[in-house]
């Protein structure tokens, strides 16, 4: 959420049945579910598919696609410059090609006759407006990190867009292919104004799925396009609605009688019940671990040694058990093994496995705590019903908070409340910590730790160290994905060392369907490529 939340593509990288972890600590052992890369294809249309979220947008505005809900509409009804696939390569979308002449320079030819939805043409200025607003400090985008680098985006000509950079940055062309590629008419965008994005001002993009109807606080149908510019991503299914169930319990019971045919990120808790119902619960890969990100440095949080012994006592096993059923593994890293695909896979195992396991001594933490003059100085850390494991988390860190002489205060969130907490920086005024499911959208792990860097959107916690910064800039203009990987990794010893954030576990992505339906994408990429496009009948 992102990432970070930030977020989010992923690649099988793991060992099947387990995403993320390695070595010979507890993070080793073996999760008890298998990773999937794919779900049955469909084998015929349907006229209507129900689809549970966990809460509702705040907006379809591309420029804040920065969490699961949001994006998992908006990946239907909007298309990106690239597309990110769900085995995780990047292939053109919009953008029928594009080149590198040199490093400050991106071209990209677009695609002849796509329609928006309201049938008007793409052309290149469409393109240019849609990605200079991720850009203007008034609209405030989330993305605009993956802009930061950029000097400027024009039409080079009616159906070509240069974008010149002030220095390499080869992450800007892959996050492309997510919420920061969006094209959206640029009249549109002038004609919407303010409303843009919300249920009065709509949205006007060139995905498969157009808005039919958005209730607030109930639902939000899509329905086909018919006119869909992809011929190979023709939607199977005729409508797609979006029911928004924020209560956990209700959402599994939701899918287990048939009153949804699906959905993703599923309660933990709910798991062993729906294995058991008539439709197929699939776990597939994401790119970022739960953490305990650092939201407020002025306070006791701001001692390295405070976050370090409040590390040291989380039981992070515990956690696992209660919070996910034995559903997830312990965390070394903000970044598990899946989310270095940039590198081989056998590769990425044994960087992981070479990390400092992961251990509990919450007598040393108690010592730290003292040292650091922060005995009996208050922590407030966020907690919601959004999924048993986030409140289980919380009480888990209030525990440990405690056991080290750490004044804990669990503050409660509405689900739909919480996801404004990584979008709105004055939501988090008063927190101290946050639990976040973090995610990137690219293959490359050095896209959650840029994020980090001093003033990113991202680094909740305005966390700040200029050997850091330094290390992320050069690698942000590294083009060999292997010297990339070896800097990312100097980025993870310092994220490590100093905590901004502590990671918690890993855990995979859910997803349910019932007995009608089939087709989805059951991995993180589901975010960014259309997956209600290939759902269709089961039989």
């Amino acid at each position: 959420m992102p990432k970070t939340a930030a977020l989010a593509a992923v690649v099988a990288l793991t060992a099947v049945g387990c995403s993320g972890g390695g070595g010979d600590d507890s993070s080793a052992a073996d999760p008890g579910y298998r990773i999937t890369k794919d779900s049955p294809a469909a084998k015929g249309p349907l006229d209507k598919v129900k689809w549970s979220l966990y809460a509702e947008p705040q907006t379809l505005d591309y420029a804040y696609g920065f969490d699961y809900p949001i994006n998992t509409v908006l990946a239907n009804v909007c298309d990106q410059l690239l597309r990110i696939n769900p085995d995780l390569t990047i292939t053109p979308g919009l953008a029928a090609k594009y080149t590198n002449p040199d490093p400050l320079t991106w071209v990209y030819t677009l695609r002849e006759g796509v329609r928006f939805h309201d049938g008007s043409t793409m052309t290149a200025q469409d393109v240019v407006a849609s990605l200079k607003r991720q850009m203007d400090p008034e609209v405030g985008a989330a993305y605009s990190t993956a802009f930061k680098d950029v000097e400027s985006i024009t039409d080079s000509g009616p159906l070509e867009v240069t974008i010149k950079l002030t220095r390499p940055n080869v992450l800007l062309n892959q996050q492309l292919g997510a919420s920061a590629g969006t094209i959206e008419s640029a009249a549109f965008l002038a004609k919407a104004g303010k409303d843009y994005g919300n249920p009065q001002g709509g949205v006007n993009c060139t995905g498969p799925f157009s808005v039919k109807e958005w209730k607030p606080g109930t639902s939000i149908t899509l329905k086909r396009n018919d006119a869909y510019w992809d011929s190979t991503l023709m939607p199977k299914t005729g409508e797609v609605e979006f029911v928004f169930i924020q209560d956990p319990a209700a959402r599994a019971n939701a899918l287990l009688t048939g009153e949804v045919d699906g959905g993703y990120l599923l309660p933990s808790n709910s798991y062993d019940k729906l294995k058991s119902g008539d439709g197929k619960l699939y776990f597939g890969d994401i790119t970022g671990s739960y953490s305990a990100a650092v939201t407020n440095l002025k306070g006791a949080l701001g001692d390295t040694r405070v976050r370090r012994a409040l590390s040291m006592a989380i039981d992070r096993e515990g956690i696992v058990r209660a919070g996910l059923n034995g559903y997830g593994t312990v965390a070394k890293a903000p970044v598990p093994v899946s989310g270095w695909a940039t590198i081989p896979a056998e590769q990425a195992q044994s960087m992981y496995n070479a990390l400092p396991a992961v251990t509990t001594d919450v007598a040393a933490a108690k010592k730290l705590v003292a040292e650091a003059g922060a005995t009996g100085r208050k922590v407030v850390v966020a907690t919601s019903n959004l999924a048993p494991e986030i409140s289980v988390a919380a009480n888990a860190i209030q525990a440990a908070g405690k056991s080290i002489g750490l004044d804990v205060e669990l503050k409660t969130i509405a689900p739909d409340a919480y996801t404004a907490l990584f979008t709105d920086p004055s939501s988090r005024a008063g927190i101290d910590i946050l639990v976040t499911s973090g995610y990137d959208v690219t293959p490359d792990p050095l896209e959650f730790y840029q994020t980090l860097q001093t003033g990113e959107f991202a680094n909740y916690g305005n966390w700040s160290n200029p050997e850091y910064d330094a290390i992320a800039q050069q690698a942000l203009g590294t083009a060999d994905p292997a010297a990339r990987a070896q800097l990312t990794a100097k980025l993870q010893e310092i994220v490590l060392r100093e905590l901004p954030g502590i990671a918690l576990w890993d855990s995979p992505l859910s997803l349910y369907q019932g007995k009608r339906v089939t087709g989805a994408t059951p991995n993180i990429t589901q975010l960014s490529f259309p997956w209600a496009a290939t759902l269709g009948a089961a039989n």
